[in-house]
């Protein structure tokens, strides 16, 4: 059976899908943009700030779902350019500390609320 995880302090989904969906000991986040939940307002001073709001957004579905940055096994990272891969790597490897999950990185054309990042993952309780 799957619970929906659906909480105020991360943007509440722009499509028809939840926020992430959690199935036995598995969590499915959906991509997380740099909406900044209590305003609103997308975080897109720069691509530093973005992704630490993304990565805001997606510990706060973590928390929700009794989990932490470190039950994340794979990630999945979307960027308008990859120009910007190795700045948005020295921000990523902030959360990333000691064991970082699976993940890709790739370029592509367009992101929602046309935003310069998104990050999706897979988190699992061991």
């Amino acid at each position: 059976m799957k619970k929906v995880i659906q909480i105020p302090d991360a943007p509440a989904p722009i499509g028809p899908y939840s926020q992430a969906i959690l199935v036995k000991d598995t969590l499915y986040v959906s991509g997380q943009i740099p909406l900044n939940p209590k305003t609103g307002d997308l975080v897109d001073s720069s691509i530093e700030a973005s992704t630490h709001q993304v990565m805001k957004n997606i510990i706060a579905l973590l928390t929700e779902a009794g989990m932490t940055i470190e039950n994340i096994v794979k990630c999945s990272i979307f960027l308008k350019d990859m120009d910007s891969f190795s700045k948005v790597n020295q921000i990523y490897a902030e959360y990333f500390r000691s064991l970082p999950p699976a993940r890709e990185t790739v370029q592509v054309s367009k992101l929602p609320m046309n935003v310069d990042i998104e990050i999706s993952c897979i988190a699992v309780i061991d």
